[in-house]
């Protein structure tokens, strides 16, 4: 699952298209303008970007000149509001970005048509091909100029507050209808050209609160648009939660009994909240919005509309995400079977569909079934042209291949992995070191530790020194693979050595908690076996405090990590406390895993001998 991406060239995969039924251009978005706009000079005194305010004069017009301004000219948004002349199109599925990779390798994505400031073209009907982004400032339309005209008097009145509890003197002038559009075209303008982006987010707020005064307590997809807009450029500053109201207020505003349009916005409102709560590590908030929005989507489009099909993957990979394989397995099943029913035999659809089952497969240790879905999936790959990508799934076949001991056979899947990205991607490229720590994964359980130290090392030797534009936690992953085989060999120092190194990394990485509590988790564990106690309890204390607050406290991971850290604790004597972990982790355990699963068993065996150093004997 991909890295999220909140840029304002993103901003709008979070709205859906609502296109004209026959094969014209798009409506015009909420955002553009017509020939002439009916703001004059405060307007462009914004848009010029020398004053933060625009000064409302009580009492009295000015007359100006209206400057012919292109940049106001055919600026639209394919996520746009609809005209009264055309019919509503289909709802298309905004692919979600909060979700995370299991493996590198990782589902496709069939890509999502992006935000741009000139009119898109209408997708294919069934959503399986997004229209291609059209160049910037294609075409122009001049606007009239307009002479001598008086300034529109603005009612100066009492101005709300704004999201950030501040108020200026242009509040008074939120109430004309013209303003939103208008700042809120700005702040798009500012973000895309990488600007001031707190400049940006004061306009979107500004824009906001306009957009609210002028709906006059009605539902107002402009709004719902806006505040979509906000909430992205909060998420791209790292402010997550300042975003959070406003997706939940956004999904408030939509009527669904009014049409298409409000059953848009309001499934683009919950997938967007389910991406900033991934973003946050709170996987079960995000779990349950994006269930939401798929059954706002069902509703309109029906149960057997290929976008749904898409839903039911991204849904199955978050589901993936939070260990709950099961469910995962199911709506990947369904995606499966929309798709081949709606599809060509072999469709793109379906690779993905097959990719992502084969990795499910694997995870819960169906090596045969994993195999037989990665083999299909690149057999469909190769048929549709998609090379570039066969190489990620002959990296899945060689895992599937090593799990079932057969080791020729993986070691000629990872051979040819590694020949084809050399040849896409570079000698230098991540993906090369996570072949090369696959091999060394084989060679050590072979027992040639040799061979398996050598790979190591040609692995470190790309992770330490990255390409250009390589991103961070994609090194920090590389790491903690190494790392893993170094803890195999039982080099503990190294191990942890690496860990650091990619816990560094983490940290300056947005929504990354969870992942950061699983590598403190196993840094607990190795400082336990060298008998490094006080660090085992810090680091288990540090991952658990996360945990609490990112991942599902009823988890099995959760509980063994506290199984873990009680164990610290009885090494540290502090045996009340360690009483407390064992007995949490083992309500959790009985719940999750059966009273007679081994990891069950283990806490009970804990536990008792805590129990008995108290003296509670029975």
């Amino acid at each position: 699952m991909v890295q999220v991406e909140t840029s304002i060239e993103q901003l709008y995969e979070n709205v859906c298209d609502m296109q004209s039924s026959d094969q014209s251009p798009s409506r015009q978005s909420f955002g553009s303008y017509g020939e002439e706009s009916r703001i004059d000079s405060e307007l462009h005194h914004l848009a010029g970007g020398e004053s933060t305010e625009v000064e409302i004069m009580k009492g009295e017009e000015q007359e100006v000149d209206k400057p012919e301004d292109d940049s106001r000219s055919n600026s639209s948004s394919k996520k746009g509001s609809s005209s009264s002349g055309k019919k509503s199109g289909l709802l298309d599925k905004p692919r979600p970005t909060g979700v995370k990779s299991i493996s590198s390798g990782d589902v496709k994505k069939v890509s999502r048509p992006q935000l741009d400031s000139e009119a898109s073209t209408k997708p294919n009907v069934k959503g399986k091909t997004p229209p291609e982004k059209p160049p910037i400032n294609k075409g122009k339309v001049k606007t009239l100029k307009k002479p001598n005209t008086g300034v529109l008097p603005m009612k100066k009145g009492k101005g709300s507050k704004l999201q950030n509890g501040t108020e200026d003197a242009s509040e008074s002038g939120l109430g004309n209808p013209d303003l939103g559009p208008f700042l809120l075209k700005q702040a798009r303008d500012l973000v895309s050209a990488g600007d001031n982006p707190q400049k940006a987010l004061e306009l979107a707020l500004r824009a906001a609160k306009s957009y609210e005064l002028c709906s006059s307590g009605k539902p107002n997809l402009e709004l719902v648009m806006c505040l979509h807009v906000t909430a992205a450029i909060y998420c791209s500053l790292g402010q997550y939660n300042e975003a959070i109201p406003l997706l939940e207020q956004s999904i408030e505003i939509p009527v669904i009994e009014e049409g298409q349009e409000h059953a848009l916005a309001k499934f683009a409102g919950h997938m967007q909240l389910g991406d900033t709560y991934a973003m946050l590590g709170q996987l079960e908030n995000s779990i349950t919005c994006y269930s939401t929005g798929f059954e706002v989507q069902k509703r309109v489009l029906g149960e057997t509309d290929p976008r749904v099909g898409e839903t039911c993957r991204y849904l199955a990979e978050a589901h993936m995400q939070a260990l709950q394989f099961d469910e995962a397995q199911r709506l990947c099943q369904m995606a499966l079977d929309i798709h081949r029913e709606n599809g060509t035999p072999a469709s793109l659809e379906e690779a993905a569909d097959r990719r992502l089952m084969g990795l499910i497969c694997e995870t819960k240790g169906d090596h045969e079934a994993a195999l037989e879905h990665l083999v299909l999936a690149r057999m469909a790959m190769v048929a549709n042209s998609q090379e570039a990508e066969v190489a990620s799934v002959d990296c899945s076949i060689g895992d599937a291949y090593l799990s079932l001991s057969r080791y020729d056979e993986a070691v000629f899947a990872y051979q040819k992995a590694l020949t084809a990205f050399k040849t896409t991607k570079g000698e230098n490229h991540p993906a090369i070191g996570s072949v090369f720590v696959r091999l060394a994964d084989l060679y050590y359980r072979t027992g040639k530790l040799r061979e398996s130290t050598s790979y190591c090392e040609n692995a470190l030797r790309i992770y330490e020194k990255p390409m250009p534009g390589i991103p961070p936690e994609e090194i920090a992953t590389g790491l903690t693979d190494v790392s893993a085989i170094y803890e195999s060999m039982n080099d503990l120092d190294q191990a942890i050595k690496l860990l650091q190194k990619a816990l560094k990394i983490y940290n300056d990485v947005p929504g990354q908690q969870s992942t950061v509590a699983g590598i403190e988790a196993q840094m607990g564990v190795m400082y336990y076996m060298l008998g490094n106690y006080s660090e085992s309890y810090n680091s288990f204390s540090s991952a658990i405090s996360k945990l609490r607050i990112c991942r599902d406290k009823k988890s099995a991971f959760f509980g063994i990590a506290l199984n873990q850290m009680g164990l610290a604790c009885v090494q540290r004597y502090a045996i009340k406390e360690a009483v407390e972990l064992f007995e949490e982790a083992k309500s959790i355990l009985e719940q999750e895993c059966g009273p007679y699963h081994p990891d069950t068993l283990s806490v009970y065996s804990n536990l008792a001998g805590t129990y008995d150093a108290i003296g509670r004997y029975a």
